[in-house]
């Protein structure tokens, strides 16, 4: 066979990940506003000696080197794309980048956990006017990353091409499934949320003298910021362990190519990106049909992007046949 003929048969791995996706603007804008905030904070801290304001531009900081992680995600997994030494293209780095900020929140909420409770067995005189102006200003950064960010609301989508020549047209309805982003997203409303919470504590110390309820919320902070990072571990994790895909996908397929004549005897159903999936499907016939015919079977909008079919011929043994003749 001659050469150029083989490039009818081979594909492109890279699956859309050339592609540059939403997110990675948004995490770039929200990093130059939280390490810009940052140094403010810590600038004036040192300025003013206001512990609050320090140990918050700390937190900013340590934000920050989780958002570069989610935004160099995007950047290495689009520079590589096309590496041939990634079987199934880039897709994973969104998870894994994803995972790492969910460890990272892991870690956070361990820190603001113990601090809390340092600061409630040893309190320490709060400035408290310069805090409440701190958590204000805070809430208001964070605020306005949580809006660009806009995970909830991300209604763009990108169209997948399947090796087939097919669009993948159900992207919009899975847009949670960009890890990367939705471990970005959870960083600034996890420091929103902090901000919100040292506000109502700082007020009721102020005006109503309850100084422990400043580390109480932190304790409460803690607890929703570590809920948060067991959700997004346990489906990166899913992703990264090549865990079984969708069962409604997984049901999909065994509707369109079985019939009384063949069954599907194995499927591998897993995904190697936000909302893309690769197949091995093993069908067992008494009249064998070539790949490319089960293939064909299955829709094009269940963002498969690489489907691997093999066919085995299901013959009748003797004892088969002898069972068989008996039943009759």
């Amino acid at each position: 066979m001659h050469h150029d003929n083989l490039q009818n048969w081979q594909h492109t791995h890279a699956f859309g990940q050339d592609q540059k996706k939403p997110g990675e603007l948004r995490a770039i804008i929200v990093i130059a506003i939280t390490a810009t905030m940052m140094v403010v904070e810590i600038t004036a801290g040192i300025i003013f000696g206001s512990m609050a304001l320090l140990a918050d531009g700390l937190h900013m900081a340590s934000h920050a080197a989780a958002l570069t992680i989610n935004a160099f995600a995007y950047i290495y997994a689009r520079r590589y794309a096309h590496d041939p030494k990634y079987s199934f293209g880039t897709g994973k780095v969104n998870a894994l980048g994803g995972f790492t900020g969910a460890v990272l929140l892991a870690i956070f909420a361990l820190m603001m956990a113990w601090e809390s409770v340092e600061r409630i067995a040893y309190p320490v005189e709060i400035a408290f006017n310069q805090a409440i102006f701190v958590a204000v200003l805070g809430l208001i950064v964070n605020g306005a990353s949580v809006f660009i960010l806009g995970h909830h609301h991300d209604h763009d989508s990108h169209h997948d091409h399947a090796h087939d020549g097919h669009e993948d047209h159900d992207q919009g309805h899975h847009h949670h499934h960009d890890h990367n982003l939705r471990a970005a997203y959870l960083h600034v409303l996890a420091d929103a949320l902090t901000s919100l919470l040292a506000i109502f504590a700082l007020l009721a110390a102020k005006y109503f003298g309850l100084v422990w309820m400043d580390p109480l919320m932190g304790v409460v902070g803690a607890l929703l910021v570590a809920r948060w990072s067991l959700g997004l571990l346990r489906t990166t994790s899913a992703v990264l362990l090549d865990e079984q895909g969708p069962e409604h996908i997984q049901k999909k397929i065994k509707q369109c190519v079985e019939n009384d004549d063949n069954r599907v005897a194995d499927l591998h159903l897993w995904s190697v990106g936000p909302n893309i999936y690769s197949a091995i499907i093993s069908m067992v016939a008494h009249n064998p049909q070539p790949p490319n015919h089960y293939k064909q079977l299955i829709p094009s909008n269940l963002g498969l992007v690489h489907v691997t079919v093999e066919v085995h011929e299901c013959v009748q043994s003797d004892s088969d046949h002898q069972a068989a003749i008996y039943a009759a």
